[in-house]
């Protein structure tokens, strides 16, 4: 199913629910027989007409991106070598010059049969009704300095309303023990845990490191994971659906599903940050991770997702890495399943079934790419090489072309600033080229892949991002961070220290500032640099001042967007026009829940008693009633490190007309 025409408008609090649901119906899994979790072609979906369209649109990306590859490198367009002192030296460059292009442009084939492949292969699993004998944990993390109380308030008060048959509790996992924090958990019944003070949980590396996400889950998982099967897992800011169990822990009847993921979006709309770094990660969400499926490794996405605690425990817990979800996701798709010898596989769902918030600052997208792509380099410096033995072949070429991203951005702006140097130093020619010729074959090679992106659109997993979108702000979003990219390569390569940043939300989120692009403004002064150097020695000609000047814009464009943002705030806050919303219940962005229930409780019993097959059920809107019952969560024994009210977990009371009023 896809984000169609037939979609509630953008911008609705009906399209929301809409886009809780894109899997299609909860379907009842067959009796009496193993389960194994079933997928549905994305593309097959929409059609023979579409499905050859999607297959002939790649296809011809692929070719002409091949044929544009092996024209420009053939040796009558080597350039000619020098002759005079410095010969020697600008055969050297010439010969560099070359040999730069063509690792930039082959990452660029490697990026375009990426997504060309993931096209092809994207798959939507069919979602199943969940055992309500599984014993579920909702968790998020505080770090209360860095994170305003109310915003996982918000988080917490929705989790109360999620919807689970069987054993199911919230707890708030707090690194700093904080007596506020304490409260808010005793107002709402919610579980409360801090690892503060216990030594053994404060460790300088490994699975109890101090003062990181994975270490605080760890310590969790190794006080009270064993009384659980499975573990509900959100970022603090990030309010969930009350369908969220509903829709994701069926697939864990499946014995080998290690995790279950869904889509990252973001729920505030005020900035254009918000919406473009939103728009940026749409390739990977809305088309990549989708393919995954049909190998059975979707990444690890820490913003949402459910994980069985047993293969959890069965690779030591979460690893420990500043992208921990990446390379946690890695570390079980190279191990196996104790209990039945097979691999641990994952599954994707493109199911929105949380909201959160996004960068609000350039301080904030950049503080977050640059801990994005620094996991990446890491992982690829070491522990991905150590384990690729270890995967599937499938998953061998999958995992290789979905981490080219941040070393292709990287490498090819190092490699371009590096030639554009060469060119303006040392007035080298590298391939004699007519830049007409060049300028129109590397146009059509541009339109050809920007045809299969803007394909890609009408698959989007986005409420907050209008339907007619094309994404071009995402695009833009990857050309602006690639300076961040290349310096975080960098410092890969000579092994400065990383830290876990935690990304600043709600009112604390940093300000902007001339600091804030001190990396731009420093390959800015290289570019100038150069360009100056090559107007004295009279090697400047338009084409050698093309990438240069393209380069120096991309530095400063970030700057005049910053400056521009009231400008910017005020038409998207113009394009987004609320439609009408039930009575009772809070317009977007705000998380409104979920009160659609799927497969009534009387149909579903009726269906499993007579030991039919499963076959889909029609989504059946039932309205709440305004006295709603409460279903209680079982309480337990208090525990080590664990405090709060000895209460059962209470669903919040439902106002007529839906839910998530008192938000």
């Amino acid at each position: 199913m896809s984000s169609s025409t037939t979609s509630p408008p953008h911008g609705s609090w009906e399209r929301l629910e809409h886009f809780s649901r894109l899997a299609g119906p909860l379907t009842v899994p067959p009796a009496g027989q193993p389960y194994r979790v079933q997928f549905r072609n994305q593309r097959k979906l929409d059609g023979r007409w579409r499905h050859a369209k999607a297959l002939l649109i790649a296809l011809l990306n692929v070719c002409f991106e091949i044929v544009f590859f092996a024209w420009l490198l053939r040796p009558d367009h080597i350039g000619a070598t020098y002759a005079g002192p410095v010969a020697e030296a600008a055969r050297i460059a010439n010969l560099a010059v070359i040999v730069f292009i063509a690792v930039v442009e082959l990452l660029r084939l490697v990026n375009v049969i990426s997504l060309s492949l993931a096209s092809i292969a994207a798959r939507d699993p069919i979602p199943v009704v969940p055992d309500p004998g599984v014993r579920v944990a909702f968790l998020t993390t505080i770090v209360p300095s860095k994170e305003p109380i109310a915003v996982v308030a918000d988080t917490l008060r929705a989790a109360t309303r999620i919807r689970h048959d069987g054993v199911f509790d919230i707890w708030l996992l707090d690194e700093g023990d904080d007596p506020a924090v304490k409260a808010v958990c005793a107002e709402l019944g919610v579980r409360h845990f801090t690892r503060r003070g216990v030594e053994r949980y404060n460790q300088e590396a490994g699975a109890f490191r101090a003062k990181t996400k994975h270490g605080n889950y760890n310590a969790w998982i190794d006080a009270h994971g064993a009384r659980y099967d499975v573990l509900l897992s959100v970022d603090p800011d990030h309010v969930p659906l009350a369908n969220f169990a509903e829709r994701i822990l069926g697939y864990f009847r499946d014995p080998d599903v290690a995790y279950a993921v869904g889509p990252q979006c973001y729920k505030n709309s005020e900035q254009f940050v918000t919406r473009a770094a939103e728009s940026q990660q749409f390739p990977f969400h809305s088309v990549i991770q989708r393919a995954a499926n049909l190998y059975g490794t979707p990444m690890l996405v820490g913003t949402n997702n459910a994980i069985r605690i047993d293969a959890l425990r069965s690779i030591g817990g979460l690893s420990d890495s500043i992208t921990e979800d990446m390379a946690t996701g890695l570390s079980l798709h190279t191990s196996r399943n104790p209990a039945t010898g097979n691999r641990w596989k994952s599954v994707y769902t493109p199911d929105v079934l949380s909201a959160g918030e996004g960068p609000t600052s350039w301080s904030d997208y950049f503080s977050q790419q640059r801990r994005w792509s620094r996991g990446t380099f890491e992982i690829l410096s070491g522990t991905y090489w150590r384990r690729f033995a270890k995967l599937s072949p499938a998953a061998m070429l999958h995992y290789t072309l979905i981490t080219t991203f941040y070393p292709s951005m990287a490498i090819g702006w190092l490699l371009g600033i590096v030639n554009a140097i060469l060119f303006l130093g040392l007035g080298v020619t590298g391939l004699t080229i007519a830049p007409q010729t060049w300028l129109a074959l590397y146009t059509d090679a541009t339109v050809f892949s920007l045809w299969l992106y803007i394909h890609h659109r009408r698959y989007n997993v986005s409420p907050y991002e209008p339907p007619d979108s094309w994404g071009l702000t995402g695009m833009l979003m990857s050309i602006i961070a690639a300076p961040l990219y290349a310096g975080q390569l960098c410092s890969t390569i000579a092994r400065r220290p990383a830290k876990f940043v935690v990304t600043p939300k709600g009112e604390s989120s940093s300000r902007d500032g001339l600091r804030t692009f001190r990396n731009h403004l420093g390959w800015c002064a290289v570019l100038v640099a150069a360009i100056a150097v090559s107007v004295i020695r009279h090697y400047a000609g338009g084409a050698a001042l093309l990438w240069p000047c393209t380069s120096l814009l991309v530095c400063l464009l970030p700057i005049a967007l910053c400056y521009a943002a009231p400008w910017l705030a005020r038409n998207e806050a113009a394009a987004l026009v609320e439609a009408p919303v039930p009575a009772g219940l809070p317009a977007l962005p705000r998380h409104p829940g979920d009160i659609t229930r799927e497969i009534p409780k009387a149909l579903l019993q009726q269906h499993l008693d007579s030991g039919g097959a499963p076959r889909p059920h029609p989504v059946t809107a039932v309205r709440h009633p305004a006295v709603p019952e409460q279903r209680m969560h079982p309480s337990r024994p208090r525990q080590a490190g664990e405090t709060g009210p000895q209460v059962p977990v209470r669903a919040a009371a439902r106002p007529a007309g839906g839910e998530g009023a008192e938000r």
